[in-house]
């Protein structure tokens, strides 16, 4: 069973961040966001997938160009 939550457990912990971001954008609830985001790949057969992986590398590549600096001296 430890082969079976341990992937499931990596998913949850990095996989669900994306939705947390976008939920958090948008003042709404985390919950929301992912059962949006299951409909919407159940309907339209995977798009919906394809658009939180979309997401998720469009935050990522964000996170590495703007970094926040706490002072003028971190240059």
């Amino acid at each position: 069973m430890n082969v079976v939550y341990k992937p499931l457990l990596f998913f949850q912990k990095h996989g669900y961040y994306v939705c947390q971001r976008i939920a958090d954008r948008f003042g709404i609830r985390a919950k929301v966001v992912r059962i949006s985001f299951m409909y919407l790949t159940f309907v339209t057969l995977g798009f919906g997938f394809a658009l939180y992986l979309f997401l998720a590398f469009w935050i990522h590549i964000k996170d590495l160009l703007y970094t926040k600096r706490s002072s003028v001296f971190d240059l």
